[in-house]
């Protein structure tokens, strides 16, 4: 018999992360490791956490993400859009909350790319007239 998953992808700045669902008792795993110990940071925690508290289904699912790109507070925002879509998922009577919260919009901010004729994406040498 086939288990159920869930899967939905999230996305923050540079980072992106394959977010799994599965009934269970609330178990987070991070490329393999406890959420404790791969977010070493509880504010970060607690932001992946988010969706599963508004909707209070933090001890319904366990979650497994995969994720990479960019710094682990991306990567935390980015687990917090794909337990989003996931949980949409799987009861799509929840999107009417994660939307309120805000959960469900990506965010587009990037770095911006290095131009040429200047040190970095804005910064120039410094002028001088002779």
């Amino acid at each position: 018999m086939e288990q159920v998953r869930y899967y939905g992808t999230g996305r923050r700045k540079n980072a992106v992360a394959r977010v799994y669902l599965v009934p269970g008792n609330g178990q987070i795993t991070i490329n393999n490791r406890e959420v404790k110990e791969y977010l070493n940071q509880d504010i970060l925690v607690m932001i992946v956490k988010q969706p599963l508290v508004v909707t209070e289904t933090l001890d319904k699912y366990d979650v497994i993400a995969k994720t990479n790109g960019g710094g682990v507070s991306g990567q935390a925002g980015a687990i917090r859009h794909g337990i989003s879509r996931a949980l949409i998922e799987a009861e799509a009577t929840l999107r009417p909350a994660l939307k309120r919260e805000g959960f469900l919009t990506r965010d587009p901010r990037m770095k911006e790319r290095k131009k040429y004729g200047l040190k970095k994406a804005r910064k120039a040498s410094q002028f001088s007239k002779r």
